[in-house]
């Protein structure tokens, strides 16, 4: 796969006072926009969220405050540029998890031992991989829930409607065209930020693109 992941200590230290002043701002805008969180988190507590369409920065405020209102304690993943300074401990006091895709180890395998460990984890993916047009999602994210034995979770942000948070829970059968069919007939009705940059072919999905988170 190519990539490191630093896993350990998203969300087992308690957040700095700098990283909680930043996360109550951007809750309080969040709350100001008029969202609505739907959705309940599988009673396991150990999932996959599909993250999905990616298409904007916009996202990730928007995804704080949606998991905080519905109270679910989730993960991210990202790349570890984004997790240099100033921006690194806040990203690790939310949850953020380092990916060095530049790495020769297996990130696949290291979330896979990760949930093995953890008796709650809720691991959010972006399939996309960036928040640029795309023609396939990676398929990273199907092969975590599978060999982790755990649901995948249909995230929701729909800026149509101003709603977000977790749809269905689809246990991944090994079939991912399949699978994926479940998942396409939930996202053709959601409207991304940049609508222009999302994925218009849900068919090409089911193509195994490539396997890396």
């Amino acid at each position: 796969m190519g990539e490191r992941v630093q896993a350990h200590g998203p969300g087992d230290a308690a957040p700095s006072v700098s990283s909680r002043l930043v996360k109550r701002a951007l809750l309080g805008f969040y709350r100001m926009q008029g969202w609505k969180a739907v959705g309940t988190p599988p009673p396991d507590g150990r999932y996959v969220i599909i993250a999905a369409p990616h298409t904007s920065n916009w996202d990730f405020v928007y995804f704080l405050g949606l998991v905080n209102e519905l109270g679910i304690d989730a993960h991210f993943m990202a790349k570890d540029s984004l997790f240099r300074w100033p921006m690194g401990g806040f990203m690790r006091d939310m949850g953020g998890i380092s990916i060095d895709r530049s790495a020769r180890h297996n990130v696949v395998d290291a979330m896979i031992a990760e949930f093995a460990r953890r008796d709650r984890f809720a691991l959010t993916i972006a399939p996309e991989g960036t928040r640029s047009a795309v023609g396939h999602w990676r398929t990273g994210f199907y092969h975590i829930a599978l060999g982790a034995g755990v649901p995948m979770v249909v995230g929701l942000m729909d800026y149509g409607r101003k709603l977000g948070g977790l749809g269905p829970a689809i246990m991944p059968t090994g079939d991912y065209k399949a699978d994926m069919q479940q998942v396409a007939e939930i996202y053709q009705s959601v409207t991304p930020k940049h609508p222009e940059r999302g994925i218009k072919d849900f068919a090409g999905m089911f193509n195994a693109g490539k396997s890396n988170a």
